[in-house]
């Protein structure tokens, strides 16, 4: 079994470039996909099921017939991603990017850069076409 974190944030184009990577590798059936999200901010107390873009990953790979469990943290996304990688033990991660100009990601800094950094893993870069 191919174990592959799907790390989501709230935009289902993200999600679904993320699926599209997980439908191109080969072997389907043997796929365990762990779609997961960071909430860093939760003051509604929100879980993963009621996140659009988590739902629509879970049930775009359900379709295609590959087995999906559903995670969720709160905390800095980043070291939430790595942490439940290496938790779960998965073969990839897999993230989205999205475009920041070169002061955007010095001043806010980027999830996927420090996921790719830090990862002990391949890591798989989706981004959503514009």
């Amino acid at each position: 079994m191919y174990e592959i974190l799907l790390a989501v944030d709230e935009k289902d184009e993200h999600a679904e470039a993320q699926v599209d990577a997980v439908l191109d590798l080969p072997g389907q059936d043997e796929i365990h996909a762990h779609v997961f999200h960071d909430f860093q901010d939760n003051p509604t107390g929100a879980s993963i099921g009621q996140l659009a873009s988590a739902r629509h990953a879970k049930d775009s790979l359900e379709d295609a017939g590959i087995e999906v469990t559903l995670h969720e943290t709160s905390g800095d996304p980043s070291e939430a991603i790595l942490d439940t990688a290496r938790d779960l033990d998965v073969d990839s991660i897999c993230v989205a990017s999205r475009k920041r100009t070169p002061t955007g990601k010095v001043l806010f800094g980027s999830v996927t850069q420090a996921v790719i950094l830090g990862a002990d893993r391949p890591v798989i870069v989706c981004g959503a076409e514009s």
